[in-house]
């Protein structure tokens, strides 16, 4: 994998911390991948769509 430096809101951070903490995901890095697979899967991979 490749990194990537990414700023993000405090707030958006905190949230992201909750979801780790919560056990929904094992890491931040695990929930930003998750959330870039959600938009790139609705923006850019849904068949029919330009």
């Amino acid at each position: 994998m490749r990194l990537v430096t990414v700023k993000l809101p405090e707030k958006l951070i905190d949230d992201v911390d909750q979801l780790v903490k919560a056990g929904i995901y094992h890491s931040r890095s695990d929930a930003i991948r998750a959330a870039v697979r959600d938009l790139l899967r609705r923006e850019l991979w849904q068949p029919g769509q330009s």
